[in-house]
């Protein structure tokens, strides 16, 4: 158990390291198991139930009610409490799965909304090295955090087309991103210092630093309310822009679905006037 983590009865403790073991069994990423880990545990802690078995679908229904959750953050709520209940079941914890019973949850559709050219500009001026190059494969090349932290040098591949990264992304999945001979330079040249594992940026995860530290070295040279997913945004909507192919930007970004990418992608107004003037 992680050190910061509060004790749960004991029920719990044996049904949740039993089910972190089956997830990793079967192959989950890392991040999904502490995501939906840390969610069955929160879960458990505000029910006040002593075992996973004597929890009904009435508390997890008060018990989602009562927080000013995102839609987002009720979703993977549902989502983790149904697969951790689908497992409990069959593996003598728990005789039904409450969380069946808690309501579908409609999926946000955020306005897409990418870090400006002026936030853009100031945090490549402000940015040491290590962060100024973070920043880059975040802008300039659409990664998350996370994969932005297992970035290695020996991830970079040329072809007759140019230089390419490989990425990995959500669920371990592999891409392909080509990159602008500008930012691979970049990487080639960067002194990563001592990195056993070849990772661009060390650290104590695995060999490479954690995708919540590289989030919180870019979100603080941004202006308050801006974060490093945004530069992401920035990538997705220059990219359609100058392209108009959004399913060449889907495959940039890794996502499984291009209504995904439809929400990254921001429409400009030049863009929206034009519709009233063709209209007119």
């Amino acid at each position: 158990m992680n050190k910061q983590e509060y004790q749960l009865a004991q029920g719990w403790e044996s049904a949740v390291a039993g089910w972190t073991d089956w997830l990793t069994a079967a192959g989950a990423s890392r991040e999904t198991i502490r995501v939906r880990r840390g969610v069955v545990r929160s879960i458990a802690r505000r029910s006040l139930a002593i075992h996973p078995a004597t929890v009904t679908t009435e508390q997890l229904v008060a018990i989602c009610a009562a927080q000013s959750w995102s839609n987002d953050h009720r979703r993977s709520v549902r989502t983790a409490m149904t697969a951790f209940y689908e497992w409990a079941v069959p593996n003598g914890f728990a005789d039904d799965n409450p969380a069946a019973g808690l309501p579908a949850v409609p999926e946000s559709t955020p306005r897409p909304r990418p870090a400006t050219d002026s936030i853009w500009f100031d945090l490549l001026a402000a940015a040491p090295p290590r962060e100024r190059l973070m920043a880059r494969l975040a802008g300039e090349a659409g990664l998350r955090r996370a994969e932005v932290a297992k970035v290695r040098r020996a991830d970079l591949i040329e072809d007759l087309m140019g230089w390419s990264l490989i990425v990995r992304g959500k669920g371990d999945k592999q891409r392909l991103v080509p990159l602008t001979d500008s930012l691979v330079a970049a990487i080639r040249s960067y002194d990563t210092g001592y990195s056993p594992k070849g990772y661009l940026f060390p650290g104590q995860i695995d060999g490479h630093v954690s995708p919540g530290h590289v989030g919180v070295l870019i979100s603080r040279l941004m202006p308050e309310g801006w974060s490093m997913h945004k530069l992401r945004h920035r990538y997705a909507s220059r990219g359609y822009a100058g392209t108009k192919d959004i399913r060449a930007v889907q495959e940039a970004l890794g996502h499984a679905s291009v209504a995904t990418t439809q929400r990254y992608t921001a429409v400009t107004s030049r863009e929206v006037r034009a519709v009233s003037e063709a209209a007119a």
